[in-house]
């Protein structure tokens, strides 16, 4: 007779971890075996779980990988009390990890209409699904310029810095396009940085753009997505909507894209 942790395992691939790199008290990144028949398009999110032998303990975890990478890759935070990360965070290479069979998620890059410049606005973990999409090569044609933003407290959790850089620079399916048309623009708020504060305030005084060199934010040609926060997801959209941004879903492509599955 199947329990609810057998029911639960026939949702989830087995997987085994291959690498597991920390980068500070609070973040480290994993990588996983994929899955033969595991699809998914980039920006989707799906279930990592763990099997502590009583039950299967979940939580939704978006791919950093590109969707053609022979293994999946997680970003994720470290909560000492929390009833997974406290285990995850220990989970070593060769060891099993479970992950969902439907990956699913709102941050497609259907859900934003073509245009002009793409801006990806991220908090903290809120860069792993933008993380897979500048690995698609769709997404150089449907843009001028893609921006990604990541906010962190610490220089020490832009993780990706180096990789969004010059790394990315020689991806061998995309390092020419994101050499020519991916911009960086990483902001602090905890300590000292060469660009601190919230990217709501870049905005607020369009020293966004002004940086970077582009024309002022607009939403006839412009286009946004947001994973980070509940405060910055509220903010920012607040901010989208008053410049005049309509949102956007799977399959009705709009001016603006969140993640509404972890939204209320």
């Amino acid at each position: 007779m199947s329990t609810a942790r057998d029911k639960i395992r026939e949702k989830l691939f087995p997987v085994e971890v291959t690498d597991v790199q920390h980068y500070t008290d609070r973040l480290f990144t994993l990588r996983t075996t994929r899955p033969g028949t595991f699809r998914f398009e980039a920006g989707e999110f799906t279930m990592l779980g763990l099997d502590t032998g009583q039950e299967v303990i979940q939580r939704a975890y978006s791919m950093t990988n590109a969707t053609y990478d022979e293994e999946l890759s997680f970003l994720s935070i470290k909560v000492q009390d929390g009833a997974f990360t406290s285990r995850l965070q220990y989970v070593e290479a060769g060891q099993e990890l479970l992950v969902g069979k439907k990956p699913t998620g709102t941050l497609t890059i259907d859900a934003v209409a073509p245009g002009r410049n793409l801006y990806l606005f991220s908090t903290g973990t809120g860069i792993a699904p933008f993380m897979s999409l500048i690995q698609e090569p769709e997404i150089y044609n449907r843009y001028e310029r893609i921006v990604l933003n990541h906010t962190c407290r610490l220089q020490a959790e832009l993780v990706y810095d180096q990789y969004l850089r010059a790394g990315i620079h020689e991806h061998p399916l995309v390092g020419e396009e994101a050499a020519a048309q991916l911009l960086y623009y990483p902001t602090v708020t905890r300590e000292d940085y060469y660009r601190t504060g919230r990217v709501t305030g870049h905005l607020e005084d369009g020293s966004l753009w002004g940086e970077l060199g582009l024309d002022k934010l607009d939403p006839e040609q412009d286009r946004a997505m947001v994973c980070g926060g509940p405060d910055m997801l509220e903010t920012l959209v607040d901010e989208l909507k008053s410049r005049g941004f309509d949102p956007g879903d799977r399959g009705e492509a709009g001016g603006y894209a969140i993640e509404k599955a972890f939204v209320g």
